[in-house]
């Protein structure tokens, strides 16, 4: 009785989870776009867009995602052949022994009448597949842990995962092996099944199954002789062949039962079985009971999230979908770290203490940052540059194996955070090409905003007057040259400029416009001449400054060897340290 409610507790626990978590995807947003989409109409959106596309030819792509990069992991196998190897023994085997043997009650018994999983071909597939998925954890151990280059922090839900899933399997191999040799349990079996059978054939049965079946008993010792055991053979066939195959077959149990076989008369009391059930059954509940809220979930939601990215596209899906789909997928990353080991900025980490430059941790960040979870003013800070710093190469999408579109989704949690009040000084930088060539979603004011708070943040930096601004960074000195650029203000200043307008003519900036002078403010030879009068406002106020591409035309064609794109370069950086110091000290002293 209490076994049964147990069951349905857990049962009860995971449904609601589930129901809870599946909610989430519906009510949970990146972005105000996102967020004006009520519940209801996403929900509508999402039943909408499942019958359309199952009444449509649509869903022979899903049939083709389900088989090839569900089933049999194609995704991964065409990227690396090791990860593929662990993940079909993590997750198709677990899949296999979770349907075969843990569900086996509802699935296998309902497909096989004759179900029994002491009998083949159950118990020779339970210990393969409880092996295989052994042999997956240790895989995954070596590749997070041992294996060099870029991977991913193990957080507390990853060794967690990994920690109950060893539990699960080892009490269930350890309770298998020590029911081969117990002679207890072997009594109970007997007692319970054996019918019309003398003493002297009881005997002749426990002789078979200590020289045959791997039982450890004091009663009797062998050798035998062929007669008792061939007596046996007869009395094990009549009684227990309907219910027990060859223990071998359970090569890893039985394995494990002759490890144990000098400690059996200790370890095959019903005690220790005992145990060893209570550990297994309830480890397995526990699973059960936490996997709406672990990232154990994944084993729903990757498949999910690949079936849905199949048939869905930005720009051509319902945007309430788009925006559903985006919630799910932070369900759906397993934390792998396929996207950090080939990411083109990981090795920057190097330079840059920030793990948010990494995708898998960026995720997790991600995560956080949507759950609505406070976060502090460093933690928001490194999110901020992690999502900024990104490239926008792709490359995390396309070696994904849960099929979630990552580079899609920095963008979203980008505009996202850039609709805070908070400055964001990278959007000045030549990294914010991507979010230019992508502005097309994007009205005007939403993306002139930013960038008008940053250049403001800049220029409030900059302000003398401004009590906090004498401990910031300096902004370099000018004795006729630039202190601080490559150590050497002779060779690397501009007091050799004479304002010859070189470098304005040769920049493709300033040739993007009819009126340059309106649209840019100072030029780039009358930035030089700024800089050298330390005219900061007037520097720091032209959109020349942080329109610059950095293409090197002005350097390269510059008749006195000034280096004028290393100077702006060095000036861009020195006041975005000193408005980035500036928005931390604020938002410091606001909380």
């Amino acid at each position: 009785m209490f076994t049964t409610g147990s069951v349905y507790a857990a049962l009860l626990i995971f449904s609601l989870g589930l129901g809870y978590r599946i909610s989430t995807w519906f009510r949970g947003s990146i972005g105000s776009d996102a967020a004006r989409i009520p519940t209801t109409r996403r929900v509508s959106a999402a039943a909408l867009g499942i019958l359309g596309t199952l009444f449509s030819a649509r869903l022979f792509t899903l049939l083709k995602v389900l088989l090839l990069d569900v089933v049999l992991q194609v995704r991964i196998l065409r990227q690396d052949g090791f990860r593929w190897v662990t993940h079909m023994c993590l997750f198709g085997a677990f899949m296999a022994l979770l349907l075969m043997h843990a569900l086996g009650r509802f699935t296998t018994a309902a497909l096989f009448p004759d179900y029994n999983s002491t009998l083949n071909p159950y118990l020779f597939l339970r210990n393969l597949f409880g092996v295989l998925v052994v042999l997956g954890v240790a895989l995954a151990v070596y590749r997070r842990f041992i294996r060099r280059g870029p991977r991913p922090r193990s957080h507390t839900a990853d060794i967690a995962a990994l920690v109950l899933m060893a539990v699960i399997l080892l009490s269930g191999f350890l309770l298998e092996a020590v029911k081969i040799s117990s002679l207890s349990a072997y009594d109970e079996m007997v007692e319970t099944y054996t019918v019309q059978a003398d003493p002297e054939e009881l005997l002749a049965l426990e002789a078979y199954w200590v020289n045959e079946m791997g039982l450890v008993s004091h009663r009797v010792q062998g050798p035998f002789d062929a007669r008792t055991l061939e007596q046996g053979r007869s009395a094990h066939e009549l009684q227990c062949m309907q219910c027990h195959a060859t223990p071998q077959w359970a090569f890893a149990s039985y394995a494990a039962s002759r490890a144990l076989m000098p400690a059996a008369a200790q370890t095959g009391g019903a005690g220790t079985r005992s145990i060893l059930w209570n550990v297994h059954f309830f480890s397995c509940l526990l699973g059960l009971a936490i996997l709406p809220f672990s990232k154990m979930l994944h084993i729903f939601t990757t498949p999910l999230s690949l079936l849905v990215n199949a048939v869905m596209e930005k720009g051509r899906s319902d945007p309430a979908n788009i925006a559903t789909r985006q919630i799910m997928e932070l369900d759906a990353c397993t934390h792998c770290g396929a996207c950090t080991e080939r990411c083109s900025l990981a090795p920057t980490l190097e330079d840059i203490p920030n793990v948010n430059i990494l995708p898998s941790e960026k995720m997790a960040s991600v995560k956080a940052l949507v759950s609505g979870r406070k976060l502090s003013v460093s933690e928001m800070a490194t999110i901020r540059q992690g999502l900024h710093l990104c490239t926008n190469c792709g490359r995390c999408t396309e070696v994904c194996p849960a099929g979630i579109n990552l580079a899609e989704l920095w963008v979203s949690v980008k505009e996202a955070l850039l609709e805070k009040p908070v400055p964001e000084i990278l959007l000045l930088s030549p990294l914010s090409l991507m979010r230019g060539l992508t502005r097309s979603g994007l009205d005007r004011s939403r993306y002139e905003d930013p960038l008008k708070r940053a250049r403001e943040a800049i220029l409030e930096s900059d302000a003398p007057h401004r009590p906090g601004n004498e401990d910031l960074p300096l902004m370099p000195g000018y004795g006729g040259g630039m202190v601080g650029l490559n150590g050497n203000s002779r060779s690397m200043g501009f007091s050799a400029c004479y304002s010859c307008m070189t470098c304005s003519n040769s920049c493709p900036v300033v040739r993007n416009y009819s009126n340059p002078k309106k649209e840019l403010g100072l030029l780039p030879h009358q930035l030089m001449h700024a800089m050298g009068l330390e005219l900061w406002d007037l520097v720091f106020s032209s959109k020349m400054l942080w329109s610059c591409l950095g293409c090197y035309q002005c350097q390269e064609s510059c008749p006195q060897r000034v280096p004028v794109s290393d100077v702006l370069y060095k000036v861009k950086n020195l006041a975005m340290a000193r408005a980035q110091a500036r928005i931390s000290s604020d938002e410091e002293d606001s909380q």
